[in-house]
Protein backbone atom coordinates (compact mmCIF):
# COMPACT_ATOMS: atom_id res chain seq x y z
CA UNK A 1 0.00 0.00 0.00
CA UNK A 2 3.18 1.77 0.91
CA UNK A 3 4.59 1.51 -2.18
CA UNK A 4 0.96 2.69 -4.58
CA UNK A 5 0.45 5.98 -2.28
CA UNK A 6 4.07 6.98 -3.19
CA UNK A 7 3.79 6.87 -6.95
CA UNK A 8 0.76 8.52 -7.21
CA UNK A 9 2.32 11.21 -4.89
CA UNK A 10 5.34 11.61 -6.61
CA UNK A 11 4.39 10.93 -10.70
CA UNK A 12 2.04 13.87 -11.42
CA UNK A 13 4.08 16.84 -11.94
CA UNK A 14 1.68 19.53 -10.22
CA UNK A 15 1.78 17.81 -7.46
CA UNK A 16 5.19 17.92 -7.05
CA UNK A 17 5.57 21.07 -7.07
CA UNK A 18 3.09 22.02 -3.94
CA UNK A 19 4.14 18.41 -2.35
CA UNK A 20 7.87 19.98 -2.61
CA UNK A 21 6.60 23.13 -1.42
CA UNK A 22 5.14 21.38 2.02
CA UNK A 23 8.25 19.25 1.94
CA UNK A 24 10.74 21.73 2.09
CA UNK A 25 8.54 24.29 4.81
CA UNK A 26 8.66 21.25 6.73
CA UNK A 27 12.54 20.35 6.91
CA UNK A 28 13.45 24.51 7.12
CA UNK A 29 11.58 23.87 10.17
CA UNK A 30 12.99 21.25 11.82
CA UNK A 31 16.11 22.50 10.55
CA UNK A 32 15.23 25.19 14.06
CA UNK A 33 15.71 22.37 16.29
CA UNK A 34 19.68 21.54 17.68
CA UNK A 35 20.61 17.81 17.56
CA UNK A 36 21.07 16.31 20.81
CA UNK A 37 22.52 19.62 22.56
CA UNK A 38 24.53 18.89 25.82
CA UNK A 39 21.65 20.71 27.77
CA UNK A 40 19.29 17.96 27.68
CA UNK A 41 21.91 15.98 30.03
CA UNK A 42 22.37 13.02 27.95
CA UNK A 43 25.83 13.72 26.55
CA UNK A 44 28.42 16.24 26.38
CA UNK A 45 28.65 18.90 23.57
CA UNK A 46 29.83 16.46 20.45
CA UNK A 47 30.45 19.41 17.99
CA UNK A 48 33.61 20.46 18.75
CA UNK A 49 35.47 19.02 15.73
CA UNK A 50 32.70 20.16 13.54
CA UNK A 51 32.75 21.92 10.26
CA UNK A 52 30.00 22.67 8.93
CA UNK A 53 26.18 22.88 10.30
CA UNK A 54 22.59 22.39 8.98
CA UNK A 55 20.36 22.46 11.95
CA UNK A 56 20.74 25.51 14.55
CA UNK A 57 23.75 24.26 16.63
CA UNK A 58 24.56 24.91 20.64
CA UNK A 59 28.18 25.46 21.37
CA UNK A 60 30.19 24.52 24.72
CA UNK A 61 30.76 27.80 25.56
CA UNK A 62 32.03 28.26 29.09
CA UNK A 63 29.79 30.38 31.95
CA UNK A 64 31.83 34.02 32.91
CA UNK A 65 31.34 35.19 36.53
CA UNK A 66 29.78 38.07 36.65
CA UNK A 67 28.10 38.18 33.01
CA UNK A 68 24.17 38.84 32.73
CA UNK A 69 24.19 37.87 29.58
CA UNK A 70 25.51 36.89 26.06
CA UNK A 71 25.50 38.33 22.59
CA UNK A 72 25.57 35.73 19.75
CA UNK A 73 27.20 37.58 16.80
CA UNK A 74 27.70 35.97 13.31
CA UNK A 75 29.21 37.09 10.28
CA UNK A 76 29.46 36.23 6.58
CA UNK A 77 33.39 35.76 6.13
CA UNK A 78 33.05 36.93 2.18
CA UNK A 79 30.16 39.26 2.62
CA UNK A 80 28.64 41.84 4.51
CA UNK A 81 25.90 39.68 6.41
CA UNK A 82 25.81 39.62 10.27
CA UNK A 83 23.23 38.26 12.75
CA UNK A 84 23.00 38.55 16.45
CA UNK A 85 20.90 37.90 19.12
CA UNK A 86 21.08 37.98 23.00
CA UNK A 87 20.56 34.99 25.74
CA UNK A 88 21.34 34.43 29.65
CA UNK A 89 22.50 30.82 28.37
CA UNK A 90 26.22 30.83 27.17
CA UNK A 91 25.12 27.74 25.48
CA UNK A 92 22.09 28.59 23.72
CA UNK A 93 21.75 27.17 20.22
CA UNK A 94 21.46 29.69 17.40
CA UNK A 95 17.66 29.17 15.96
CA UNK A 96 16.89 32.57 16.99
CA UNK A 97 19.05 33.61 13.99
CA UNK A 98 19.44 30.35 12.18
CA UNK A 99 16.78 30.37 9.25
CA UNK A 100 18.03 34.07 7.98
CA UNK A 101 21.81 33.06 7.52
CA UNK A 102 22.07 32.21 4.09
CA UNK A 103 24.59 29.40 3.09
CA UNK A 104 27.87 30.80 3.68
CA UNK A 105 30.91 30.27 5.85
CA UNK A 106 30.60 32.07 8.14
CA UNK A 107 32.56 33.31 12.21
CA UNK A 108 30.88 32.92 15.29
CA UNK A 109 31.24 35.37 18.29
CA UNK A 110 30.43 34.90 21.97
CA UNK A 111 30.53 38.00 23.96
CA UNK A 112 29.99 37.93 27.95
CA UNK A 113 28.02 41.08 28.54
CA UNK A 114 27.11 42.87 32.67
CA UNK A 115 24.00 43.88 33.51
CA UNK A 116 24.25 47.09 31.86
CA UNK A 117 25.15 45.32 28.28
CA UNK A 118 28.43 46.48 28.38
CA UNK A 119 30.91 43.81 26.73
CA UNK A 120 32.86 42.32 29.57
CA UNK A 121 35.19 39.81 27.77
CA UNK A 122 34.80 37.69 24.58
CA UNK A 123 33.97 34.07 25.50
CA UNK A 124 34.45 32.06 22.48
CA UNK A 125 35.01 32.32 18.65
CA UNK A 126 34.13 29.87 15.98
CA UNK A 127 33.88 29.71 12.09
CA UNK A 128 31.74 27.16 10.31
CA UNK A 129 30.24 26.87 6.90
CA UNK A 130 26.17 27.46 7.73
CA UNK A 131 25.52 24.90 4.88
CA UNK A 132 22.37 24.09 2.84
CA UNK A 133 18.94 23.09 3.59
CA UNK A 134 17.09 20.66 1.84
CA UNK A 135 15.09 22.29 -1.06
CA UNK A 136 13.51 20.22 -3.22
CA UNK A 137 12.66 18.67 -5.93
CA UNK A 138 16.27 17.40 -7.11
CA UNK A 139 17.14 16.11 -10.32
CA UNK A 140 15.00 13.05 -10.90
CA UNK A 141 16.54 9.46 -11.54
CA UNK A 142 17.59 9.89 -15.54
CA UNK A 143 16.95 6.05 -15.97
CA UNK A 144 14.84 3.26 -14.19
CA UNK A 145 16.40 2.50 -10.72
CA UNK A 146 16.56 -1.11 -11.65
CA UNK A 147 18.12 -0.38 -15.25
CA UNK A 148 20.97 1.51 -13.43
CA UNK A 149 21.70 -0.72 -11.12
CA UNK A 150 22.10 -3.61 -14.10
CA UNK A 151 24.56 -1.17 -15.53
CA UNK A 152 26.45 -0.58 -12.45
CA UNK A 153 26.62 -4.45 -11.74
CA UNK A 154 27.24 -4.84 -15.22
CA UNK A 155 30.38 -2.56 -15.11
CA UNK A 156 32.03 -4.63 -12.47
CA UNK A 157 31.31 -7.74 -13.86
CA UNK A 158 33.12 -6.99 -17.38
CA UNK A 159 36.33 -5.68 -15.87
CA UNK A 160 39.74 -7.42 -16.54
CA UNK A 161 40.08 -7.86 -12.35
CA UNK A 162 36.77 -9.55 -12.03
CA UNK A 163 37.04 -11.84 -15.23
CA UNK A 164 40.39 -13.27 -14.04
CA UNK A 165 38.38 -15.30 -11.06
CA UNK A 166 36.62 -16.88 -14.00
CA UNK A 167 39.86 -19.22 -14.34
CA UNK A 168 41.79 -18.32 -10.87
CA UNK A 169 40.60 -17.87 -7.33
CA UNK A 170 43.64 -15.51 -6.68
CA UNK A 171 42.99 -11.43 -6.85
CA UNK A 172 44.83 -10.14 -9.77
CA UNK A 173 46.18 -6.83 -7.52
CA UNK A 174 47.72 -5.48 -10.56
CA UNK A 175 44.36 -5.55 -12.35
CA UNK A 176 42.63 -4.00 -9.54
CA UNK A 177 44.56 -3.07 -6.45
CA UNK A 178 42.08 -2.92 -4.70
CA UNK A 179 41.35 -6.47 -3.97
CA UNK A 180 44.17 -5.79 -1.31
CA UNK A 181 41.18 -5.33 1.18
CA UNK A 182 39.82 -8.86 0.88
CA UNK A 183 36.89 -9.23 3.22
CA UNK A 184 34.93 -5.54 2.13
CA UNK A 185 35.97 -5.40 -1.62
CA UNK A 186 36.15 -9.38 -2.63
CA UNK A 187 33.30 -9.87 -0.34
CA UNK A 188 31.25 -6.71 -2.48
CA UNK A 189 32.39 -8.31 -5.61
CA UNK A 190 30.62 -11.86 -4.92
CA UNK A 191 27.53 -10.42 -3.67
CA UNK A 192 27.84 -7.90 -6.90
CA UNK A 193 28.18 -11.26 -8.90
CA UNK A 194 24.92 -12.73 -6.89
CA UNK A 195 23.17 -10.14 -8.28
CA UNK A 196 24.28 -10.65 -11.88
CA UNK A 197 23.34 -13.85 -11.45
CA UNK A 198 19.52 -12.82 -10.04
CA UNK A 199 19.08 -9.98 -12.69
CA UNK A 200 20.70 -11.37 -15.66
CA UNK A 201 19.73 -14.93 -16.51
CA UNK A 202 22.55 -14.99 -19.56
CA UNK A 203 24.88 -14.59 -17.68
CA UNK A 204 24.03 -16.53 -14.50
CA UNK A 205 26.37 -19.37 -14.85
CA UNK A 206 29.49 -16.90 -15.23
CA UNK A 207 29.07 -14.95 -12.14
CA UNK A 208 28.55 -17.55 -10.32
CA UNK A 209 31.61 -19.29 -11.10
CA UNK A 210 33.51 -15.61 -10.68
CA UNK A 211 31.67 -15.77 -6.94
CA UNK A 212 32.47 -19.11 -6.37
CA UNK A 213 36.18 -18.51 -7.33
CA UNK A 214 36.04 -14.91 -4.99
CA UNK A 215 34.09 -16.92 -2.26
CA UNK A 216 37.51 -20.17 -2.63
CA UNK A 217 39.74 -17.31 -2.00
CA UNK A 218 38.14 -15.78 1.15
CA UNK A 219 38.33 -19.38 2.59
CA UNK A 220 41.83 -20.53 1.63
CA UNK A 221 42.75 -16.83 3.26
CA UNK A 222 40.39 -17.30 6.50
CA UNK A 223 42.14 -18.42 9.97
CA UNK A 224 41.78 -22.04 10.37
CA UNK A 225 39.79 -24.10 12.52
CA UNK A 226 41.17 -24.04 16.18
CA UNK A 227 42.62 -20.21 15.79
CA UNK A 228 40.56 -17.59 18.20
CA UNK A 229 39.30 -16.06 14.73
CA UNK A 230 38.90 -19.12 13.24
CA UNK A 231 37.08 -18.89 9.63
CA UNK A 232 37.32 -15.04 9.99
CA UNK A 233 38.86 -13.60 6.41
CA UNK A 234 41.36 -11.11 6.33
CA UNK A 235 40.65 -7.38 6.42
CA UNK A 236 44.36 -7.22 4.16
CA UNK A 237 46.07 -9.05 1.41
CA UNK A 238 49.00 -8.12 -0.57
CA UNK A 239 51.01 -5.10 -0.28
CA UNK A 240 48.74 -2.37 -1.96
CA UNK A 241 47.34 0.68 -1.06
CA UNK A 242 46.84 0.66 2.95
CA UNK A 243 47.37 -3.06 3.26
CA UNK A 244 51.22 -2.05 3.39
CA UNK A 245 50.97 0.50 6.01
CA UNK A 246 53.31 -0.23 9.23
CA UNK A 247 49.52 -0.73 11.40
CA UNK A 248 48.00 -2.60 9.24
CA UNK A 249 49.83 -5.35 8.28
CA UNK A 250 49.35 -8.42 10.72
CA UNK A 251 46.19 -6.93 12.09
CA UNK A 252 42.57 -6.99 10.55
CA UNK A 253 39.33 -5.23 11.24
CA UNK A 254 37.10 -7.13 13.22
CA UNK A 255 33.73 -6.39 11.97
CA UNK A 256 35.13 -6.68 8.64
CA UNK A 257 34.45 -10.69 8.63
CA UNK A 258 31.08 -9.47 8.34
CA UNK A 259 31.35 -8.47 4.82
CA UNK A 260 32.53 -11.79 3.94
CA UNK A 261 29.71 -13.27 6.38
CA UNK A 262 26.92 -11.42 4.26
CA UNK A 263 28.61 -12.27 0.62
CA UNK A 264 28.59 -16.38 1.65
CA UNK A 265 24.94 -15.86 2.62
CA UNK A 266 23.96 -13.97 -0.82
CA UNK A 267 26.26 -16.69 -2.73
CA UNK A 268 24.19 -19.24 -0.71
CA UNK A 269 20.96 -18.04 -1.96
CA UNK A 270 22.22 -17.92 -5.56
CA UNK A 271 23.35 -21.35 -5.65
CA UNK A 272 21.38 -22.88 -2.55
CA UNK A 273 25.12 -24.38 -1.91
CA UNK A 274 25.13 -25.22 1.68
CA UNK A 275 29.22 -24.64 1.70
CA UNK A 276 28.27 -21.11 1.86
CA UNK A 277 25.62 -20.92 4.53
CA UNK A 278 27.94 -22.56 6.76
CA UNK A 279 30.23 -20.84 6.39
CA UNK A 280 28.24 -17.86 7.29
CA UNK A 281 27.40 -19.76 10.33
CA UNK A 282 31.14 -20.45 11.73
CA UNK A 283 31.99 -16.59 10.98
CA UNK A 284 29.24 -15.75 13.81
CA UNK A 285 30.30 -18.29 15.85
CA UNK A 286 33.81 -16.76 15.85
CA UNK A 287 32.21 -13.55 16.61
CA UNK A 288 30.45 -15.07 19.50
CA UNK A 289 33.41 -16.58 21.08
CA UNK A 290 35.54 -13.04 21.10
CA UNK A 291 32.83 -10.65 22.24
CA UNK A 292 34.29 -8.95 25.36
CA UNK A 293 31.85 -9.81 29.06
CA UNK A 294 30.62 -6.13 28.42
CA UNK A 295 28.93 -7.05 25.18
CA UNK A 296 31.64 -5.02 23.00
CA UNK A 297 34.25 -6.16 20.75
CA UNK A 298 37.83 -4.54 19.61
CA UNK A 299 38.01 -2.68 16.79
CA UNK A 300 41.56 -4.34 15.56
CA UNK A 301 43.09 -7.15 16.49
CA UNK A 302 46.16 -9.05 15.27
CA UNK A 303 44.80 -11.72 12.68
CA UNK A 304 47.02 -14.74 13.94
CA UNK A 305 46.50 -14.27 17.72
CA UNK A 306 43.16 -12.30 17.75
CA UNK A 307 44.54 -10.23 20.22
CA UNK A 308 43.74 -6.25 20.76
CA UNK A 309 45.77 -3.82 18.71
CA UNK A 310 44.92 -1.24 21.43
CA UNK A 311 41.99 -0.62 24.21
CA UNK A 312 39.53 0.54 21.29
CA UNK A 313 36.39 -0.54 20.63
CA UNK A 314 34.32 -1.33 17.49
CA UNK A 315 31.20 -0.06 16.58
CA UNK A 316 28.62 -2.47 16.26
CA UNK A 317 25.70 -2.27 13.64
CA UNK A 318 27.97 -4.75 11.27
CA UNK A 319 27.40 -7.46 13.67
CA UNK A 320 24.21 -6.39 14.86
CA UNK A 321 22.64 -6.19 10.91
CA UNK A 322 24.58 -9.50 10.72
CA UNK A 323 22.94 -11.86 13.45
CA UNK A 324 19.61 -10.37 12.89
CA UNK A 325 19.83 -11.10 8.74
CA UNK A 326 20.67 -14.62 9.89
CA UNK A 327 17.71 -14.51 12.48
CA UNK A 328 14.85 -13.25 10.15
CA UNK A 329 16.06 -14.74 6.62
CA UNK A 330 17.06 -18.30 7.86
CA UNK A 331 15.75 -18.66 11.66
CA UNK A 332 18.58 -18.65 13.17
CA UNK A 333 18.42 -17.83 16.55
CA UNK A 334 21.63 -18.89 18.32
CA UNK A 335 23.36 -15.84 18.55
CA UNK A 336 20.61 -13.59 20.09
CA UNK A 337 22.39 -13.42 23.07
CA UNK A 338 25.36 -12.19 21.69
CA UNK A 339 23.32 -9.59 19.98
CA UNK A 340 21.22 -8.38 23.06
CA UNK A 341 24.57 -7.35 24.83
CA UNK A 342 26.01 -6.09 21.96
CA UNK A 343 23.20 -3.92 21.38
CA UNK A 344 23.10 -3.14 24.90
CA UNK A 345 26.57 -1.86 25.02
CA UNK A 346 25.84 0.19 21.59
CA UNK A 347 22.80 2.01 23.29
CA UNK A 348 24.64 2.70 26.67
CA UNK A 349 28.25 3.77 25.00
CA UNK A 350 27.66 4.89 21.18
CA UNK A 351 23.95 6.43 21.15
CA UNK A 352 23.77 7.80 24.92
CA UNK A 353 27.65 9.59 24.41
CA UNK A 354 26.50 10.41 20.90
CA UNK A 355 30.07 9.79 19.70
CA UNK A 356 29.45 7.82 16.43
CA UNK A 357 33.17 7.13 15.20
CA UNK A 358 34.61 5.50 12.43
CA UNK A 359 36.31 2.08 11.92
CA UNK A 360 38.17 2.55 8.41
CA UNK A 361 40.71 0.22 7.11
CA UNK A 362 42.45 2.71 5.89
CA UNK A 363 41.83 5.20 8.73
CA UNK A 364 43.97 4.94 11.84
CA UNK A 365 41.92 4.74 14.99
CA UNK A 366 44.17 5.26 17.00
CA UNK A 367 44.89 8.24 19.50
CA UNK A 368 41.40 9.87 18.29
CA UNK A 369 39.40 12.49 21.00
CA UNK A 370 35.91 11.81 21.30
CA UNK A 371 33.78 12.92 18.46
CA UNK A 372 36.94 13.29 16.57
CA UNK A 373 36.42 11.27 13.58
CA UNK A 374 31.93 11.25 13.57
CA UNK A 375 30.75 9.00 10.26
CA UNK A 376 27.30 8.47 9.03
CA UNK A 377 29.39 5.21 7.95
CA UNK A 378 28.27 4.64 11.79
CA UNK A 379 25.31 6.84 12.56
CA UNK A 380 22.81 5.93 9.48
CA UNK A 381 23.19 1.88 9.55
CA UNK A 382 22.91 2.30 13.16
CA UNK A 383 19.70 4.00 12.61
CA UNK A 384 18.76 1.23 10.21
CA UNK A 385 19.00 -1.49 12.56
CA UNK A 386 17.02 0.75 15.23
CA UNK A 387 13.92 1.27 12.75
CA UNK A 388 13.80 -2.59 11.50
CA UNK A 389 13.88 -3.97 14.75
CA UNK A 390 10.04 -2.92 15.85
CA UNK A 391 11.16 0.01 17.95
CA UNK A 392 9.36 2.10 20.05
CA UNK A 393 8.50 5.80 19.84
CA UNK A 394 11.55 6.52 21.92
CA UNK A 395 13.56 4.14 20.04
CA UNK A 396 12.31 6.12 16.43
CA UNK A 397 13.44 9.34 18.33
CA UNK A 398 16.56 7.91 18.67
CA UNK A 399 17.25 6.82 15.20
CA UNK A 400 16.05 10.69 14.22
CA UNK A 401 18.84 11.68 16.12
CA UNK A 402 21.34 9.72 14.20
CA UNK A 403 19.81 10.26 11.33
CA UNK A 404 19.65 14.05 11.64
CA UNK A 405 23.36 13.67 12.64
CA UNK A 406 24.16 12.18 9.49
CA UNK A 407 22.10 14.78 7.21
CA UNK A 408 23.58 17.65 9.77
CA UNK A 409 27.29 16.75 9.03
CA UNK A 410 27.62 14.93 6.25
CA UNK A 411 25.00 15.28 3.62
CA UNK A 412 25.63 18.12 0.72
CA UNK A 413 21.81 19.72 -0.21
CA UNK A 414 23.82 21.73 -2.87
CA UNK A 415 27.39 23.25 -2.82
CA UNK A 416 28.83 27.01 -2.53
CA UNK A 417 30.39 27.40 -5.69
CA UNK A 418 34.64 27.65 -6.26
CA UNK A 419 36.70 30.28 -7.43
CA UNK A 420 35.91 29.72 -10.65
CA UNK A 421 32.25 29.68 -9.89
CA UNK A 422 31.58 25.58 -10.10
CA UNK A 423 30.00 23.82 -7.44
CA UNK A 424 33.12 21.42 -6.84
CA UNK A 425 30.86 18.39 -6.25
CA UNK A 426 27.96 16.50 -7.71
CA UNK A 427 25.02 17.47 -5.18
CA UNK A 428 23.02 16.29 -3.47
CA UNK A 429 25.94 14.14 -2.09
CA UNK A 430 27.35 12.34 1.51
CA UNK A 431 30.81 13.23 2.68
CA UNK A 432 32.08 9.78 4.56
CA UNK A 433 33.49 10.93 7.64
CA UNK A 434 35.37 13.89 9.62
CA UNK A 435 38.54 12.53 8.36
CA UNK A 436 37.80 11.91 4.57
CA UNK A 437 35.77 14.64 3.96
CA UNK A 438 34.75 13.86 0.70
CA UNK A 439 31.23 12.53 -1.06
CA UNK A 440 30.99 8.94 -1.58
CA UNK A 441 28.33 7.02 -3.06
CA UNK A 442 28.38 4.23 -0.08
CA UNK A 443 27.57 7.49 2.34
CA UNK A 444 24.76 8.56 0.05
CA UNK A 445 23.16 4.69 0.34
CA UNK A 446 23.90 4.95 4.41
CA UNK A 447 21.75 7.77 4.85
CA UNK A 448 19.14 6.92 1.83
CA UNK A 449 18.76 3.59 3.15
CA UNK A 450 17.97 5.12 7.03
CA UNK A 451 15.69 7.69 5.57
CA UNK A 452 13.84 4.74 3.50
CA UNK A 453 13.74 2.84 6.66
CA UNK A 454 12.18 6.04 8.50
CA UNK A 455 9.72 6.52 5.88
CA UNK A 456 8.82 2.78 6.01
CA UNK A 457 8.37 2.63 10.03
CA UNK A 458 6.44 6.52 10.54
CA UNK A 459 5.20 6.88 6.88
CA UNK A 460 7.83 10.29 6.75
CA UNK A 461 7.18 11.35 3.47
CA UNK A 462 9.92 14.01 4.16
CA UNK A 463 12.11 10.83 5.08
CA UNK A 464 11.34 9.61 1.51
CA UNK A 465 11.98 12.69 -0.52
CA UNK A 466 15.31 13.13 0.87
CA UNK A 467 16.35 9.60 0.05
CA UNK A 468 14.67 9.84 -3.41
CA UNK A 469 16.54 12.58 -3.76
CA UNK A 470 19.82 10.40 -2.85
CA UNK A 471 19.59 7.78 -4.60
CA UNK A 472 18.12 9.99 -7.98
CA UNK A 473 21.46 11.49 -7.96
CA UNK A 474 23.56 7.86 -8.15
CA UNK A 475 22.00 7.75 -11.36
CA UNK A 476 22.90 11.11 -12.35
CA UNK A 477 26.31 10.90 -11.62
CA UNK A 478 26.65 7.10 -13.44
CA UNK A 479 28.63 7.06 -16.51
CA UNK A 480 26.57 6.53 -19.26
CA UNK A 481 29.41 5.46 -21.78
CA UNK A 482 29.98 2.26 -19.42
CA UNK A 483 27.74 2.10 -16.36
CA UNK A 484 30.19 2.88 -14.04
CA UNK A 485 28.93 4.60 -10.73
CA UNK A 486 32.10 6.48 -9.52
CA UNK A 487 32.84 6.16 -6.08
CA UNK A 488 33.52 9.50 -5.31
CA UNK A 489 31.32 13.18 -6.57
CA UNK A 490 33.74 15.47 -6.32
CA UNK A 491 35.10 17.59 -8.97
CA UNK A 492 39.05 17.28 -9.16
CA UNK A 493 41.65 18.51 -12.29
CA UNK A 494 42.11 15.60 -15.14
CA UNK A 495 45.51 14.71 -13.68
CA UNK A 496 43.98 14.09 -10.09
CA UNK A 497 41.03 12.73 -11.57
CA UNK A 498 43.56 10.09 -12.72
CA UNK A 499 44.17 9.00 -9.40
CA UNK A 500 40.69 8.69 -8.25
CA UNK A 501 40.21 5.49 -6.50
CA UNK A 502 36.72 2.93 -7.10
CA UNK A 503 35.43 0.96 -4.30
CA UNK A 504 33.31 -1.98 -6.01
CA UNK A 505 32.17 -2.50 -2.06
CA UNK A 506 30.59 0.81 -2.61
CA UNK A 507 29.15 0.18 -6.09
CA UNK A 508 27.65 -3.05 -4.22
CA UNK A 509 25.32 -0.85 -1.82
CA UNK A 510 24.63 1.49 -4.59
CA UNK A 511 22.96 -1.70 -6.81
CA UNK A 512 21.52 -2.74 -3.99
CA UNK A 513 19.54 0.54 -2.76
CA UNK A 514 18.90 0.99 -6.62
CA UNK A 515 17.07 -2.35 -6.68
CA UNK A 516 15.42 -1.45 -2.99
CA UNK A 517 14.18 1.85 -4.70
CA UNK A 518 12.58 0.02 -7.74
CA UNK A 519 10.72 -2.46 -5.48
CA UNK A 520 9.44 0.69 -3.19
CA UNK A 521 8.47 2.59 -5.94
CA UNK A 522 6.79 -0.58 -8.41
CA UNK A 523 8.69 1.09 -10.64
Amino acid sequence: AMAVSLVSLWSCSDNVQDQSGKLNAEAAKEYLTPIRPASEGRNPCWNEFCKKFIYAPAFDVKAVEGAENYKFIVKEKDGSGEWSFTSADPCADLSPIWASIPPANVDLTVLALDGKDNVRDTVYKRSFLRDFTFEGPYNANVRPYREAAIMAALYIHKTPGTQKFKESSIPDLDLYSHFTYANKVIGGLISVEAKVAECVPTLKDEALLIARNAAKFLMDQSRPEGDRLEYFPPTYYGDRVASKNDWNVGRTMTMDACYSGNAFLDLFNATGDSLYYDRALKIADTFMKIQNEDGSFPIKVYFETGEPVNEVKAMLHPILNYTRRLEREYGVTKYSDMSVRAAKWMKDVALETFDLTGQFEDVTVEGLKPYQNLTNCTAAPYASYILRGHPSASEIEDARDLIRLSEDQFVHWNALPNKDGVRPMATPCVYEQHRYQVPVDNSSCNVANAYLDLYESTGDELAFAKAKALVDNLTVAQDITNGKIPTTFDLRSPERNKRRTYWINCTNASITILLRMAELTSE
